[in-house]
């Protein structure tokens, strides 16, 4: 089983390291008493940052980014820390970078390393 399925795809097992934010959106503001006055608006939202692979092929690297250009939104299912089970979210990727490794006769890689994402809840 993998760490994280992007559109129903399993991708590698990332690097130690990411991070699991989990935000819960509020309404506030502060009343004549300079206290914070609030309501919490929908559901906790998530964002998976630091999500990295140390070495990739340019094959795997080019099929991880392809997984993000079917929308904006795509179904990313990956363990959640509060519940403890599974969660499938629809996400969106932050930025994205890889710092080219090995390249062949025609000058373009054909691997990656430090291979990085942060994807993003879209809240919906």
């Amino acid at each position: 089983m993998a760490y994280i399925y992007v559109d129903g795809v399993e991708f590698p097992y990332p690097a130690r390291g990411l991070d699991v934010v989990v935000t819960t959106p509020v309404d506030s503001a502060r009343n004549t008493q300079a206290e914070v006055v609030g309501q919490r608006i929908g559901r906790d939202q998530y964002k998976i940052n630091n999500l990295q692979w140390l070495m990739l092929s340019a094959e795997q690297w080019s099929f991880i980014l392809k997984k993000f250009k079917t929308g904006f939104g795509v179904p990313v299912t990956f363990p959640d820390p509060v519940e403890n089970a599974w969660i499938t979210l629809i996400m969106y990727p932050g930025d994205r970078s890889a710092q080219p490794y090995w390249i062949d006769e025609n000058d373009m890689p054909t691997r990656y390393k430090d291979c990085k994402v942060n994807i993003i809840d879209c809240g919906v």
